[in-house]
């Protein structure tokens, strides 16, 4: 199934401003990144999406199988070889934390190495990206090396977040 339009963007900005003796004073600092692929499975390209909004009871936890049990908008099961793209937002209205990576077994340990977490508290947001230069990716080893955890990091509520990810098959 070919994809077309797919892109992930990231932009940062902020301004400092200080007041001097004849007026103000202005540092504008911004940082963009983005990322536009091709349908395929080379450099600069990506033939698999998966996208989802989820609930995780009060101290639950899942394993997403990147090789193997998502399933993509059309119902059909999604494969990644590679990760090119991968966005995870916990919800605003969460009480709790949302935690990613580190599975018990088999975990995906590319991005993260295989201990590796990243904490999501409530209304935040994680966006990695690929260069579009990058053929490699971030590698999904189905079986051993194909796990991507993610936690509910307290009891008491549920947490919900979405997530999108973008890779190749090949």
């Amino acid at each position: 199934m070919a994809l077309s339009g797919t892109m992930l963007a990231v932009s940062a900005f902020a301004e400092q401003v200080s007041t001097i003796d004849l007026g103000t004073s202005r540092a504008a600092q911004s940082l963009s990144r983005s990322l536009s692929l091709s349908s395929g499975t080379g450099a600069g390209k990506a033939d698999r999406v998966f996208s989802d909004r989820r609930t995780l009871a009060a101290s639950g936890t899942e394993d997403l199988d990147l090789a193997g049990t998502l399933v993509d908008a059309f119902g059909a099961a999604i494969t990644f070889a590679r990760i090119k793209g991968l966005v995870i937002a916990a919800a605003a209205g969460n009480t709790n934390n949302v935690l990613v990576g580190a599975a018990s077994g088999s975990p995906w340990a590319t991005l993260l190495n295989s201990t590796g977490v990243v904490t999501l508290r409530p209304g935040a947001f994680l966006a990695v990206g690929t260069g579009v230069a990058d053929a490699t990716g971030y590698a999904v080893t189905a079986t051993t090396a194909d796990l991507l955890k993610i936690a509910n990091s307290a009891a008491g509520t549920a947490v919900t977040y979405d997530i999108h990810i973008i890779g190749a098959s090949a």
